[in-house]
Protein backbone atom coordinates (compact mmCIF):
# COMPACT_ATOMS: atom_id res chain seq x y z
CA UNK A 1 0.00 0.00 0.00
CA UNK A 2 1.31 3.46 -1.01
CA UNK A 3 4.79 2.01 -1.74
CA UNK A 4 5.20 3.75 -5.12
CA UNK A 5 3.88 7.05 -3.77
CA UNK A 6 6.23 6.86 -0.78
CA UNK A 7 9.23 6.28 -3.07
CA UNK A 8 8.26 9.12 -5.41
CA UNK A 9 7.75 11.58 -2.56
CA UNK A 10 11.09 10.62 -1.04
CA UNK A 11 12.79 11.36 -4.37
CA UNK A 12 10.95 14.67 -4.57
CA UNK A 13 12.25 15.79 -1.17
CA UNK A 14 15.82 15.01 -2.23
CA UNK A 15 15.65 18.03 -4.53
CA UNK A 16 15.85 20.19 -1.39
CA UNK A 17 18.62 18.11 0.18
CA UNK A 18 21.71 20.22 0.73
CA UNK A 19 19.88 23.49 0.05
CA UNK A 20 20.60 26.20 2.60
CA UNK A 21 17.18 27.79 2.38
CA UNK A 22 13.75 27.49 0.84
CA UNK A 23 13.30 29.57 -2.31
CA UNK A 24 10.47 29.89 -4.82
CA UNK A 25 12.60 28.08 -7.41
CA UNK A 26 13.55 24.98 -5.40
CA UNK A 27 10.04 24.74 -3.86
CA UNK A 28 8.45 24.92 -7.32
CA UNK A 29 10.78 22.18 -8.58
CA UNK A 30 10.06 19.95 -5.58
CA UNK A 31 6.29 20.40 -5.74
CA UNK A 32 6.22 19.79 -9.48
CA UNK A 33 7.61 16.34 -8.73
CA UNK A 34 5.20 15.90 -5.79
CA UNK A 35 2.25 16.70 -8.06
CA UNK A 36 3.42 14.11 -10.58
CA UNK A 37 3.74 11.55 -7.78
CA UNK A 38 0.18 12.24 -6.62
CA UNK A 39 -1.22 11.99 -10.14
CA UNK A 40 0.64 8.69 -10.70
CA UNK A 41 -1.01 7.47 -7.48
CA UNK A 42 -4.37 8.16 -9.17
CA UNK A 43 -5.19 11.22 -7.06
CA UNK A 44 -7.82 13.52 -8.54
CA UNK A 45 -6.09 16.25 -10.63
CA UNK A 46 -7.87 19.17 -8.93
CA UNK A 47 -7.11 17.71 -5.51
CA UNK A 48 -3.42 17.28 -6.40
CA UNK A 49 -3.13 20.84 -7.75
CA UNK A 50 -4.90 22.42 -4.76
CA UNK A 51 -2.71 20.35 -2.42
CA UNK A 52 0.60 21.45 -3.97
CA UNK A 53 -0.55 25.07 -4.20
CA UNK A 54 -1.35 25.06 -0.48
CA UNK A 55 1.99 23.45 0.40
CA UNK A 56 3.85 26.00 -1.74
CA UNK A 57 2.06 28.90 -0.06
CA UNK A 58 2.86 27.57 3.42
CA UNK A 59 6.48 26.70 2.57
CA UNK A 60 7.28 30.15 1.17
CA UNK A 61 5.60 31.81 4.13
CA UNK A 62 7.78 30.01 6.68
CA UNK A 63 11.16 30.99 8.02
CA UNK A 64 13.50 28.01 8.24
CA UNK A 65 14.90 27.55 11.73
CA UNK A 66 18.65 27.07 12.02
CA UNK A 67 18.19 23.56 13.42
CA UNK A 68 15.72 22.52 10.69
CA UNK A 69 16.84 21.82 7.13
CA UNK A 70 14.62 22.90 4.20
CA UNK A 71 13.96 19.28 3.25
CA UNK A 72 12.81 18.45 6.79
CA UNK A 73 10.52 21.46 6.84
CA UNK A 74 8.97 20.44 3.51
CA UNK A 75 8.33 16.91 4.81
CA UNK A 76 6.60 18.39 7.88
CA UNK A 77 4.38 20.68 5.76
CA UNK A 78 3.50 17.87 3.32
CA UNK A 79 2.73 15.53 6.23
CA UNK A 80 0.36 18.03 7.86
CA UNK A 81 -1.38 18.79 4.56
CA UNK A 82 -1.75 15.09 3.70
CA UNK A 83 -3.40 14.51 7.07
CA UNK A 84 -5.70 17.49 6.50
CA UNK A 85 -6.48 16.29 2.97
CA UNK A 86 -7.70 12.97 4.39
CA UNK A 87 -9.86 14.59 7.06
CA UNK A 88 -7.51 15.84 9.79
CA UNK A 89 -8.83 13.69 12.62
CA UNK A 90 -10.45 10.28 13.02
CA UNK A 91 -14.23 10.23 12.73
CA UNK A 92 -16.21 8.05 15.14
CA UNK A 93 -19.46 6.20 14.61
CA UNK A 94 -22.53 7.89 16.09
CA UNK A 95 -24.69 5.16 17.57
CA UNK A 96 -27.38 6.88 19.63
CA UNK A 97 -30.37 4.80 18.54
CA UNK A 98 -31.94 1.99 20.59
CA UNK A 99 -31.00 -0.07 18.73
CA UNK A 100 -28.46 1.90 16.69
CA UNK A 101 -28.78 1.16 12.98
CA UNK A 102 -25.92 1.02 10.46
CA UNK A 103 -26.82 0.80 6.76
CA UNK A 104 -24.16 -0.51 4.37
CA UNK A 105 -24.10 0.63 0.73
CA UNK A 106 -21.80 0.29 -2.26
CA UNK A 107 -21.03 -1.48 -5.50
CA UNK A 108 -21.18 -5.25 -5.91
CA UNK A 109 -17.82 -6.80 -5.05
CA UNK A 110 -16.69 -3.91 -2.85
CA UNK A 111 -16.62 -6.14 0.23
CA UNK A 112 -19.78 -5.00 2.07
CA UNK A 113 -20.70 -8.41 3.46
CA UNK A 114 -17.21 -9.18 4.77
CA UNK A 115 -16.86 -5.68 6.18
CA UNK A 116 -20.25 -5.97 7.91
CA UNK A 117 -18.87 -8.99 9.76
CA UNK A 118 -15.62 -7.18 10.60
CA UNK A 119 -17.53 -4.20 11.96
CA UNK A 120 -19.82 -6.44 14.02
CA UNK A 121 -16.77 -8.25 15.39
CA UNK A 122 -15.06 -4.96 16.29
CA UNK A 123 -18.14 -3.51 18.00
CA UNK A 124 -18.59 -6.72 19.95
CA UNK A 125 -14.92 -7.06 21.02
CA UNK A 126 -13.91 -3.43 21.59
CA UNK A 127 -17.17 -1.63 22.34
CA UNK A 128 -18.94 -4.44 24.17
CA UNK A 129 -21.94 -4.15 21.88
CA UNK A 130 -24.42 -6.90 21.07
CA UNK A 131 -24.85 -6.57 17.29
CA UNK A 132 -27.30 -8.20 14.89
CA UNK A 133 -26.43 -8.67 11.21
CA UNK A 134 -29.29 -8.36 8.73
CA UNK A 135 -29.27 -10.01 5.29
CA UNK A 136 -30.89 -7.54 2.89
CA UNK A 137 -28.99 -8.61 -0.22
CA UNK A 138 -31.87 -10.55 -1.78
CA UNK A 139 -30.48 -10.64 -5.32
CA UNK A 140 -26.96 -12.10 -5.30
CA UNK A 141 -26.95 -15.91 -5.21
CA UNK A 142 -25.76 -17.27 -1.85
CA UNK A 143 -25.48 -13.74 -0.37
CA UNK A 144 -27.67 -14.70 2.60
CA UNK A 145 -25.63 -17.87 3.16
CA UNK A 146 -22.38 -15.88 2.97
CA UNK A 147 -23.54 -13.48 5.67
CA UNK A 148 -24.61 -16.48 7.75
CA UNK A 149 -21.09 -17.92 7.54
CA UNK A 150 -19.58 -14.52 8.39
CA UNK A 151 -21.91 -14.17 11.38
CA UNK A 152 -21.02 -17.66 12.60
CA UNK A 153 -17.30 -16.87 12.28
CA UNK A 154 -17.52 -13.78 14.51
CA UNK A 155 -20.19 -15.18 16.83
CA UNK A 156 -22.89 -12.66 15.85
CA UNK A 157 -26.52 -13.63 15.06
CA UNK A 158 -27.85 -13.06 11.54
CA UNK A 159 -31.46 -12.17 10.72
CA UNK A 160 -32.71 -13.28 7.31
CA UNK A 161 -35.97 -14.08 5.51
CA UNK A 162 -35.09 -16.38 2.59
CA UNK A 163 -37.61 -15.99 -0.22
CA UNK A 164 -38.73 -12.51 0.84
CA UNK A 165 -37.64 -9.82 -1.68
CA UNK A 166 -39.03 -6.85 0.29
CA UNK A 167 -35.87 -5.39 1.86
CA UNK A 168 -37.80 -2.72 3.80
CA UNK A 169 -39.98 -5.36 5.48
CA UNK A 170 -36.93 -7.54 6.23
CA UNK A 171 -35.07 -4.61 7.83
CA UNK A 172 -38.07 -3.50 9.89
CA UNK A 173 -38.69 -7.04 11.10
CA UNK A 174 -35.02 -7.33 12.00
CA UNK A 175 -35.16 -4.14 14.07
CA UNK A 176 -38.17 -5.51 15.96
CA UNK A 177 -36.23 -8.74 16.51
CA UNK A 178 -33.25 -6.75 17.84
CA UNK A 179 -35.44 -4.87 20.32
CA UNK A 180 -37.01 -8.11 21.52
CA UNK A 181 -33.70 -9.91 21.98
CA UNK A 182 -31.61 -7.04 23.34
CA UNK A 183 -29.35 -6.38 20.33
CA UNK A 184 -28.15 -2.78 20.63
CA UNK A 185 -26.68 -2.43 17.10
CA UNK A 186 -28.28 -3.53 13.82
CA UNK A 187 -25.97 -3.77 10.78
CA UNK A 188 -27.91 -4.00 7.51
CA UNK A 189 -26.01 -5.60 4.62
CA UNK A 190 -27.54 -4.56 1.29
CA UNK A 191 -27.13 -5.64 -2.33
CA UNK A 192 -24.41 -4.12 -4.48
CA UNK A 193 -25.78 -1.66 -7.00
CA UNK A 194 -24.67 0.69 -9.75
CA UNK A 195 -25.36 4.42 -9.40
CA UNK A 196 -26.89 4.37 -12.91
CA UNK A 197 -29.41 1.68 -11.91
CA UNK A 198 -32.35 3.90 -10.91
CA UNK A 199 -34.50 1.06 -9.60
CA UNK A 200 -31.77 -0.23 -7.27
CA UNK A 201 -30.82 3.27 -6.11
CA UNK A 202 -34.47 4.03 -5.38
CA UNK A 203 -34.66 0.81 -3.33
CA UNK A 204 -31.78 1.72 -1.00
CA UNK A 205 -32.99 5.33 -0.73
CA UNK A 206 -36.42 4.00 0.31
CA UNK A 207 -34.77 1.61 2.77
CA UNK A 208 -32.80 4.46 4.32
CA UNK A 209 -35.93 6.57 4.68
CA UNK A 210 -37.82 3.67 6.28
CA UNK A 211 -35.25 2.64 8.91
CA UNK A 212 -33.62 6.08 9.49
CA UNK A 213 -30.12 4.71 10.24
CA UNK A 214 -27.75 6.37 12.69
CA UNK A 215 -24.96 5.74 10.19
CA UNK A 216 -25.02 5.11 6.45
CA UNK A 217 -21.63 3.86 5.29
CA UNK A 218 -20.42 3.69 1.69
CA UNK A 219 -18.06 0.73 1.18
CA UNK A 220 -15.62 1.11 -1.68
CA UNK A 221 -12.83 -1.07 -3.07
CA UNK A 222 -9.72 1.13 -2.89
CA UNK A 223 -8.12 -0.82 -5.75
CA UNK A 224 -10.56 0.79 -8.21
CA UNK A 225 -8.65 4.07 -7.77
CA UNK A 226 -10.19 7.23 -9.21
CA UNK A 227 -13.33 5.35 -10.26
CA UNK A 228 -13.99 4.77 -6.55
CA UNK A 229 -14.06 8.53 -5.98
CA UNK A 230 -16.46 9.12 -8.88
CA UNK A 231 -18.76 6.35 -7.67
CA UNK A 232 -18.69 7.72 -4.12
CA UNK A 233 -19.78 11.12 -5.39
CA UNK A 234 -22.74 9.62 -7.28
CA UNK A 235 -23.84 7.56 -4.27
CA UNK A 236 -23.46 10.54 -1.94
CA UNK A 237 -25.65 12.69 -4.21
CA UNK A 238 -28.42 10.12 -3.82
CA UNK A 239 -27.93 8.80 -0.28
CA UNK A 240 -26.07 11.57 1.57
CA UNK A 241 -24.10 8.90 3.44
CA UNK A 242 -22.24 9.62 6.69
CA UNK A 243 -18.87 8.06 6.01
CA UNK A 244 -16.66 6.00 3.73
CA UNK A 245 -15.09 2.57 4.25
CA UNK A 246 -12.02 1.74 2.13
CA UNK A 247 -11.52 -2.00 1.68
CA UNK A 248 -8.54 -3.95 0.28
CA UNK A 249 -5.95 -1.39 1.35
CA UNK A 250 -3.55 -4.31 1.82
CA UNK A 251 -3.63 -4.98 -1.92
CA UNK A 252 -1.78 -3.42 -4.84
CA UNK A 253 -3.46 -0.05 -4.52
CA UNK A 254 -1.91 3.25 -5.52
CA UNK A 255 -3.71 5.12 -2.76
CA UNK A 256 -5.49 7.71 -4.91
CA UNK A 257 -8.91 6.91 -3.45
CA UNK A 258 -7.76 7.48 0.15
CA UNK A 259 -6.21 10.82 -0.79
CA UNK A 260 -9.03 12.15 -2.98
CA UNK A 261 -12.30 10.86 -1.61
CA UNK A 262 -12.53 13.13 1.46
CA UNK A 263 -12.18 16.28 -0.65
CA UNK A 264 -14.54 15.19 -3.43
CA UNK A 265 -17.47 13.96 -1.30
CA UNK A 266 -16.72 16.03 1.86
CA UNK A 267 -17.46 12.95 3.99
CA UNK A 268 -14.92 11.32 6.34
CA UNK A 269 -13.20 8.00 5.80
CA UNK A 270 -14.23 6.11 8.93
CA UNK A 271 -12.70 2.65 8.51
CA UNK A 272 -10.20 0.77 6.39
CA UNK A 273 -10.03 -2.93 5.65
CA UNK A 274 -6.48 -4.28 5.74
CA UNK A 275 -6.87 -7.98 5.03
CA UNK A 276 -9.21 -10.94 4.77
CA UNK A 277 -9.32 -11.86 8.46
CA UNK A 278 -12.23 -10.67 10.57
CA UNK A 279 -9.81 -8.71 12.79
CA UNK A 280 -8.38 -6.83 9.76
CA UNK A 281 -10.26 -3.58 10.31
CA UNK A 282 -8.86 -0.26 11.52
CA UNK A 283 -10.35 3.09 12.42
CA UNK A 284 -8.99 5.53 9.84
CA UNK A 285 -6.52 7.99 11.36
CA UNK A 286 -5.43 10.61 8.76
CA UNK A 287 -2.22 11.60 10.58
CA UNK A 288 -1.13 7.97 10.95
CA UNK A 289 -1.83 7.32 7.27
CA UNK A 290 0.25 10.38 6.39
CA UNK A 291 3.07 8.89 8.48
CA UNK A 292 2.90 5.68 6.48
CA UNK A 293 2.75 7.47 3.11
CA UNK A 294 5.92 9.37 4.01
CA UNK A 295 7.70 6.20 5.18
CA UNK A 296 7.56 7.09 8.88
CA UNK A 297 5.78 3.90 9.91
CA UNK A 298 2.76 3.76 12.20
CA UNK A 299 3.98 2.67 15.59
CA UNK A 300 0.78 3.81 17.39
CA UNK A 301 -1.42 1.48 15.33
CA UNK A 302 1.09 -1.34 15.77
CA UNK A 303 1.00 -0.93 19.55
CA UNK A 304 -2.81 -0.76 19.52
CA UNK A 305 -3.04 -4.01 17.56
CA UNK A 306 -0.61 -5.66 19.95
CA UNK A 307 -2.56 -4.45 22.99
CA UNK A 308 -5.75 -5.97 21.56
CA UNK A 309 -4.14 -9.40 21.31
CA UNK A 310 -1.73 -9.56 24.25
CA UNK A 311 -3.01 -10.04 27.78
CA UNK A 312 -1.08 -8.00 30.38
CA UNK A 313 -1.07 -10.82 32.94
CA UNK A 314 0.21 -13.32 30.36
CA UNK A 315 2.86 -10.80 29.24
CA UNK A 316 4.21 -10.50 32.81
CA UNK A 317 4.33 -14.27 33.22
CA UNK A 318 6.09 -14.56 29.87
CA UNK A 319 8.64 -11.93 30.88
CA UNK A 320 9.46 -13.93 34.03
CA UNK A 321 10.05 -17.04 31.91
CA UNK A 322 12.26 -15.10 29.52
CA UNK A 323 14.35 -13.69 32.38
CA UNK A 324 14.85 -17.22 33.71
CA UNK A 325 15.60 -18.51 30.20
CA UNK A 326 12.55 -20.80 30.41
CA UNK A 327 10.87 -19.59 27.18
CA UNK A 328 9.89 -22.78 25.31
CA UNK A 329 8.11 -23.85 22.12
CA UNK A 330 4.69 -23.73 23.83
CA UNK A 331 5.27 -20.03 24.51
CA UNK A 332 6.61 -19.52 20.98
CA UNK A 333 3.51 -21.17 19.48
CA UNK A 334 1.21 -18.96 21.59
CA UNK A 335 3.09 -15.84 20.40
CA UNK A 336 2.81 -16.90 16.75
CA UNK A 337 -0.94 -17.39 17.07
CA UNK A 338 -1.34 -13.94 18.64
CA UNK A 339 0.82 -12.31 15.96
CA UNK A 340 -1.30 -13.95 13.22
CA UNK A 341 -4.38 -12.30 14.69
CA UNK A 342 -2.73 -8.88 14.36
CA UNK A 343 -2.69 -9.04 10.56
CA UNK A 344 -0.44 -9.49 7.54
CA UNK A 345 3.24 -9.84 8.53
CA UNK A 346 4.61 -7.45 5.90
CA UNK A 347 1.97 -4.86 6.79
CA UNK A 348 2.90 -5.15 10.48
CA UNK A 349 6.62 -4.83 9.77
CA UNK A 350 5.99 -1.74 7.62
CA UNK A 351 4.46 -0.03 10.67
CA UNK A 352 7.90 0.05 12.31
CA UNK A 353 9.62 3.35 11.40
CA UNK A 354 12.25 2.79 8.73
CA UNK A 355 11.22 -0.82 8.08
CA UNK A 356 8.84 -0.14 5.18
CA UNK A 357 11.62 0.68 2.74
CA UNK A 358 13.97 -1.99 4.12
CA UNK A 359 11.50 -4.84 3.53
CA UNK A 360 9.95 -3.51 0.31
CA UNK A 361 11.64 -6.13 -1.90
CA UNK A 362 11.68 -8.92 0.70
CA UNK A 363 9.07 -11.65 0.40
CA UNK A 364 7.51 -11.92 3.85
CA UNK A 365 5.01 -14.71 3.33
CA UNK A 366 2.48 -15.51 6.05
CA UNK A 367 2.79 -19.20 5.08
CA UNK A 368 6.16 -19.28 6.86
CA UNK A 369 4.21 -19.24 10.14
CA UNK A 370 2.20 -22.29 9.03
CA UNK A 371 5.43 -24.22 8.45
CA UNK A 372 6.74 -23.21 11.87
CA UNK A 373 3.45 -24.23 13.49
CA UNK A 374 3.57 -27.59 11.68
CA UNK A 375 7.08 -28.24 13.03
CA UNK A 376 6.09 -27.34 16.60
CA UNK A 377 2.89 -29.43 16.44
CA UNK A 378 5.06 -32.41 15.36
CA UNK A 379 7.03 -32.18 18.62
CA UNK A 380 6.03 -34.14 21.69
CA UNK A 381 4.82 -32.16 24.75
CA UNK A 382 8.15 -32.99 26.42
CA UNK A 383 10.13 -31.64 23.45
CA UNK A 384 8.12 -28.40 23.36
CA UNK A 385 8.74 -27.82 27.07
CA UNK A 386 12.41 -28.76 26.94
CA UNK A 387 13.92 -27.94 23.50
CA UNK A 388 17.41 -29.00 24.66
CA UNK A 389 16.48 -32.69 24.33
CA UNK A 390 15.78 -32.36 20.59
CA UNK A 391 18.75 -34.24 19.14
CA UNK A 392 19.41 -35.27 15.52
CA UNK A 393 17.14 -38.33 15.53
CA UNK A 394 14.29 -36.33 17.07
CA UNK A 395 14.79 -33.61 14.44
CA UNK A 396 14.50 -36.20 11.67
CA UNK A 397 11.24 -37.51 13.16
CA UNK A 398 9.85 -33.96 13.55
CA UNK A 399 10.76 -33.10 9.93
CA UNK A 400 9.00 -36.22 8.66
CA UNK A 401 5.91 -35.56 10.79
CA UNK A 402 5.62 -31.90 9.72
CA UNK A 403 6.25 -32.45 6.00
CA UNK A 404 9.38 -30.30 6.10
CA UNK A 405 13.10 -31.06 5.78
CA UNK A 406 15.77 -31.70 8.40
CA UNK A 407 17.37 -28.40 7.34
CA UNK A 408 14.07 -26.57 8.03
CA UNK A 409 13.87 -28.01 11.54
CA UNK A 410 17.53 -27.27 12.26
CA UNK A 411 17.11 -23.71 10.97
CA UNK A 412 14.10 -23.17 13.24
CA UNK A 413 16.00 -24.55 16.24
CA UNK A 414 18.89 -22.17 15.55
CA UNK A 415 16.56 -19.18 15.10
CA UNK A 416 14.68 -20.14 18.26
CA UNK A 417 17.92 -20.14 20.28
CA UNK A 418 18.90 -16.77 18.79
CA UNK A 419 15.47 -15.36 19.58
CA UNK A 420 15.62 -16.59 23.19
CA UNK A 421 18.94 -14.82 23.64
CA UNK A 422 17.61 -11.64 22.03
CA UNK A 423 14.44 -11.65 24.13
CA UNK A 424 16.47 -11.98 27.32
CA UNK A 425 18.47 -8.90 26.27
CA UNK A 426 15.28 -7.01 25.38
CA UNK A 427 13.72 -7.54 28.82
CA UNK A 428 16.69 -5.75 30.35
CA UNK A 429 16.67 -2.80 27.94
CA UNK A 430 13.12 -1.56 27.42
CA UNK A 431 14.14 1.56 25.48
CA UNK A 432 15.87 -0.47 22.79
CA UNK A 433 13.15 -3.11 22.36
CA UNK A 434 11.78 -1.89 19.05
CA UNK A 435 15.23 -1.39 17.50
CA UNK A 436 16.37 -4.90 18.44
CA UNK A 437 13.12 -6.44 17.21
CA UNK A 438 13.43 -4.55 13.91
CA UNK A 439 17.03 -5.73 13.46
CA UNK A 440 16.01 -9.31 14.24
CA UNK A 441 13.26 -9.21 11.63
CA UNK A 442 15.68 -7.93 9.01
CA UNK A 443 18.21 -10.67 9.81
CA UNK A 444 15.67 -13.50 9.61
CA UNK A 445 15.23 -13.28 5.83
CA UNK A 446 15.94 -16.98 5.31
CA UNK A 447 12.41 -18.22 5.73
CA UNK A 448 11.15 -21.80 5.72
CA UNK A 449 9.74 -22.99 2.44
Amino acid sequence: MFENLSDRLERSFKILKGEGKITEINVAETLKDVRRALLDADVNYKVAKTFTDTVKQKALGMNVLTAVKPGQLMVKIVHDELAELMGGTASELHLEGRPAIILMSGLQGSGKTTFSGKLANMLKAKNRKNPLLVACDVYRPAAIEQLGVVGQTVGVPVYSEPGNKDVVAIAQNAIREAKAKGNDVVIIDTAGRLAVDEQMMDEIATLKEAVKPDETLFVVDSMTGQDAVNTAKEFNDRLDFDGVVLTKLDGDTRGGAALSIRTVVTKPIKFIGTGEKMEAIDVFHPARMADRILGMGDIVSLVERAQEQFDEKQAKELEKKIRKNQFDFNDFLAQIQQIKKMGNLKDLAAMIPGMGKAIKDIDIDDSVLKNIEAIIYSMTPKERSNPKIINQSRRMRIAKGSGTTLQDVSRLMKQFDQMRSMMKLVTGAPNSKMMQMANAMRQMKGRLR
